[in-house]
């Protein structure tokens, strides 16, 4: 009788805990968000933009705790060059040689979890660039609505071989960085 008592109360105790546990999706607003990206070579740097085309957190209460984002590969610009120069830049990074939009539209980011930090979270997941999944850890700040987050991603992981040393020999000062940088701001 004692067993069966001690496993009711264990039963109820379980079932009112996850009774007020709350897990529901939180949306990011695509229009709101932002993607900036900064590519470096060894004469300069070129930056742009990059499209949201969804995403949203997995969330336990207040807590986040998973997540998948997908982007539009194929709505990348470039923001410091005008005219000619800006559209073959475009162009060139659209194209085989780099992110081959035509075949690759989209990537993702799956977020595998979230640990809360003093600062925010420290986020494992899973980054997908032309077909190739790849670990990747950043720190997320969640401040109300806003999440914000800095990314490095090593292009060379991804067959994005263009100009890179890690696949060409005396390329000189023709030599494209590896790792490019993402500045995320998301808005729910």
């Amino acid at each position: 009788m004692k067993n069966t008592i001690k496993a009711v109360l264990i039963l109820v105790v379980a079932i009112g805990t996850t009774a007020f546990t709350t897990n529901y999706l939180e949306r990011v607003e695509v229009k709101s968000s932002t993607i900036k990206w900064t590519g470096k070579k060894v004469t300069g740097q070129h930056n742009g933009t990059i499209d949201l085309k969804n995403g949203y957190f997995e969330m336990d209460g207040e807590v986040i705790t998973g997540g998948k984002f997908t982007i539009d590969m194929s709505s990348i610009t470039v923001t410091d060059l005008e005219g000619e120069d800006k559209g073959k830049l475009e162009g060139h990074l659209k194209s085989a040689d780099f992110f081959g939009v035509q075949d690759h539209p989209t990537a993702t980011l799956v977020v595998n979890s979230a640990t809360k930090t003093k600062d925010g979270y420290a986020v494992k997941g899973d980054i997908t660039i032309k077909k190739n999944t790849e670990p990747v850890t950043f720190n997320l700040i969640k401040n109300g609505n806003t999440a914000k987050a800095k990314l490095v991603i090593d292009r060379s992981k991804f067959d994005v071989r263009y100009g890179s040393d890690s696949f060409f020999d005396n390329l000189g000062d023709k030599t494209i960085y590896d790792d490019f940088e993402l500045d995320i701001t998301l808005n729910m």
